[in-house]
């Protein structure tokens, strides 16, 4: 495990990006996927603005509380797709297999971002990387990479 301290929302999305920046680097036969769990207002949406600037995704990301899923076209890249899921308001695994997340899972040319994953733990894949948000003062985050 690897933590990181920010000291606000910019350090939060250069510390995503840098991180989209050596991952994007690795060759995988399935879909990127990062797994983030965190209390509300700890930083996950934060991390996937800055995750995403790395792709040139122009619309501002939010999180997709109502519809679950936001999917965002990637150009000039070996992936894509970034699928963005938050799965807050999902009680079981079940209903996020309903969305057809296996096959999102398994392609290669996908980049998978999911807020609450703990909430559907069993239905991502082992190869997801889990990072844990904590909000430790008004504007400080610690970033836990499990």
């Amino acid at each position: 495990m690897r933590s990181i301290i920010t000291e606000g929302a910019k350090e939060t999305q250069k510390f995503a990006a840098d991180l989209a920046k050596k991952l994007i680097r690795k060759k995988s036969n399935k879909a990127l996927i990062l797994a983030l769990e965190g209390e509300l207002g700890s930083g996950k949406t934060t991390f996937i603005n800055g995750f995403s600037k790395v792709f040139s995704i122009r619309e501002k990301i939010l999180s997709p509380t109502f519809v679950l899923i936001h999917k965002h076209e990637i150009a000039d890249s070996q992936f894509k797709i970034l699928y963005h899921i938050d799965a807050y308001r999902l009680n079981l695994e079940k209903d996020l297999l309903k969305l057809g997340i296996e096959k999102i899972f398994a392609n290669p040319k996908n980049i998978v971002l999911i807020e609450w994953a703990d909430r559907v733990k069993k239905a991502i894949p082992k190869n997801a990387i889990w990072l844990h948000f904590d909000h430790l003062e008004k504007e400080k985050r610690k970033i836990t990479i499990k």
